[in-house]
């Protein structure tokens, strides 16, 4: 979610120059140690020009672990939160042309609603949909895609 949020308004291409050192400065995305962050860590983030460096990105992503934490003791972990969504099954599209992906759905409205409801920041519809995406909860390959062919066989 850390690089979810720091996608925003930039393309994925900058994110991913980046995820090294977004993986070792945010302590490898553990977010235990990611919800501790002072105002010292904070302020060295912002220095940081391995990452975006973003005052509002940077705080949520802090308060954004915190809030983790918090799903994770309501439902025992994130996954299950997550997976609730959709019955613990992914959603499958039957695509065939590129155009035809969706930038947000109604299931990433929800899922952004409830996260802000929890505290959760950068999590508008979009940067959902793209969540729900990368963690396999929807399952847009295009029908003509081998990824697409692998995870309807293996029920995903």
């Amino acid at each position: 979610m850390i690089l979810e949020g720091a996608q925003a308004g930039l393309s994925w291409e900058t994110i991913l120059r980046k995820r090294s050192r977004y993986q070792k400065v945010f302590s490898g995305f553990d977010p235990r140690r990611v919800a501790r962050y002072d105002a010292r860590k904070r302020a060295a983030l912002l220095e940081d020009p391995g990452i975006v460096r973003n005052r509002l990105k940077i705080d949520a992503a802090i308060a954004n672990a915190r809030a983790f934490l918090a799903v994770q003791r309501e439902f025992g972990s994130f996954d299950a939160y997550l997976w609730a969504f959709v019955g613990g099954k992914p959603l499958v599209s039957k695509l065939r042309r590129s155009s035809e992906i969706p930038a947000r759905t109604e299931l990433s409205d929800r899922l952004s609603a409830d996260l802000r409801r929890r505290g959760f920041r950068f999590v508008g519809s979009t940067i959902c949909y793209a969540f729900l995406q990368a963690t396999g909860v929807v399952n847009d390959h295009l029908v003509s895609c081998f990824r697409y062919r692998e995870l309807t066989r293996k029920g995903r």
